[in-house]
């Protein structure tokens, strides 16, 4: 049979994620903080969005109350919940006289729009005002920067030496980590600076005398004996503590007490005198301050239910500037003008449904998680119950992914703290009894409370752990316990009975 070209028409059907899909699967995974950079990108790039004053709708959903919950509305209702919802408008004003000696504007409230609030001046004077802004002024912004390690250290150099001394001094703090402990190597500074290495040791003792004390140390030995020298309690019984510091790691105690030549009760003073030390002095100057988490949900009771609202406080309201998409069109002459405000018109307005369709997903999850865990709500992690991602996903009718997508990097706060939401998915420990199963993370819960508990002279094994776990029900192995122990940073019976022992 003879080989020949031909041409084929075949018809099939395939999967194909489209940039726009793929780009709302981006959007539901992201954070509020890292949306936010997302939107500003994009209103950037595209010249037809525009800003508004806060997030679309929807932004908040309601979860069902419970039966014999306070009535929202109908003549039942309360007077605060009649004027939440805006039904208090009608009602007439009370029949008093304002002038009457008896009201007296002297609160902040009752001095009307005349009344000027204190500090306004030194507020506008930084650009502030006291009204149009929900957040209020930013009194952070007036606090001086926070000064480093290096700087504190310089100032203190500056003050205390001169000359080649401070040159040495320079380089000394210049090769000081954040927590205070000297990476230098004082025979090749020596060598460097062209200094005899008795000056050298000079200076860093000078810089021994420095704020926070026990900076400019070579190892945790020598930080502690500085402290101990700047508290006065230097004596040869602290030293030879100090230089035995592995053996009291290991909990040594008799052996210390030998080496030291001390009682019982002066080894119990010493030790806890040990501890009010700081190993990491420079940590007091060092690095930046932690970010807070901005939460994406908040969750608050109302009566008998509760109410979800996603944060608005970071996202804008994107609106399409129709006024602009017009003058452009009328000044588009040629075809390639056209078709790119179009492509930007069809940007815009996808990018708006996607941020909705974000909004109602992220809602319709935290709802199921609220309905499934009202217990963790209303009586704390003892009462959290396991979950799924499968679960929820059935719940919601999406897919186990999206789901996924959406817990991720979202968290969500109540009265109860800020937690992610991948906090409320947990695996489920079976009941001893044979009811219904508990979550891993109420299993941790009562563990910690069981160990902080726990008298001196009679620290829980993990076996004994175990048979108090199934008397409150939980049907749990030992090496669960051990697991759950070492997770939440409690250490074994023989580490927490030899520190307790050091702290009698």
């Amino acid at each position: 049979m003879a080989l020949a070209p031909r041409l084929d028409l075949r018809q099939s059907q395939s999967l194909v994620m489209t940039p726009q899909l793929q780009q709302a699967i981006k959007l539901l995974a992201l954070s509020n903080l890292e949306l936010e950079a997302f939107i500003g990108s994009e209103l950037e790039r595209n010249p037809l969005l525009e800003a508004g004053d806060a997030i679309a709708l929807p932004a908040r959903e309601e979860v069902e109350p419970v039966e014999g919950a306070e009535p929202r509305t109908g003549p039942e209702a309360s007077a605060d919940t009649l004027i939440a919802r805006g039904a208090g408008a009608a009602d007439s004003p009370l029949d008093v006289d304002y002038t009457a000696e008896t009201f007296i504007d002297d609160a902040p409230a009752d001095g009307g729009a005349t009344l000027r609030p204190a500090g306004s001046d030194l507020m506008a004077s930084h650009g502030l005002s006291s009204h149009g802004s929900e957040d209020g002024p930013d009194f952070d912004s007036f606090a001086a920067p926070e000064i480093g390690l290096h700087e504190h250290l310089m100032q203190q150099a500056g003050a205390a030496l001169s000359g080649m001394r401070l040159v040495i001094a320079g380089q000394l703090i210049g090769q000081i980590d954040d927590a205070g402990y000297l990476e230098a190597d004082l025979l090749d500074l020596a060598y460097r600076l062209d200094v005899p290495l008795a000056e050298v040791e000079a200076v860093l003792a000078v810089i021994h005398g420095f704020e926070p004390a026990g900076v400019g140390a070579r190892g945790l030995a020598e930080c502690i004996a500085i402290q101990a020298r700047e508290a006065d309690r230097y004596d040869p019984a602290m030293a030879c503590l100090i230089a035995n510091l592995d053996l009291l790691a290991r909990g040594q105690i008799a052996h210390l007490r030998r080496i030291c030549g001390v009682d019982e009760e002066d080894m119990t003073d010493m030790i806890r005198e040990l501890r009010g030390y700081d190993p990491k002095p420079g940590l007091r100057y060092g690095g930046d301050r932690p970010a807070a988490v901005t939460p994406d949900v908040f969750v608050t009771p109302s009566g008998a239910g509760w109410v979800i609202e996603i944060n608005g406080a970071t996202l804008p309201r994107l609106l399409v500037n129709r006024r602009y998409q017009a003058h452009l069109a009328g000044s588009a002459r040629d075809k390639a003008a056209r078709l790119w405000l179009s492509d930007c018109l069809a940007s815009a307005n996808w990018l708006i449904k996607a941020l909705d369709q974000r909004q109602r997903t992220i809602l319709k999850v935290t709802e199921e998680i609220v309905r499934h865990q009202e217990g963790f709500f209303r009586h704390g992690v003892t009462h959290l119950r396991p979950l799924t991602l499968r679960a929820v996903a059935e719940a919601v009718e999406l897919h186990e992914s999206t789901i996924s997508r959406v817990t991720s990097n979202k968290y969500l706060a109540c009265p109860r703290g800020t937690f992610e939401l991948k906090y409320f998915f947990t695996s489920a420990i079976q009941s001893a009894d044979g009811g219904e199963a508990a979550s891993a993370e109420a299993v941790k819960s009562h563990i910690r409370t069981l160990i902080a508990e726990e008298k001196p002279d009679a620290i829980l094994s993990d076996d004994t752990l175990v048979d108090l776990l199934r008397a409150r029900g939980f049907d749990i192995a030992r090496r669960t316990v051990a697991k759950y122990r070492e997770a939440i940073g409690l250490g074994s019976s023989v580490q927490r009975r030899r520190q307790k022992a050091m702290l009698r």
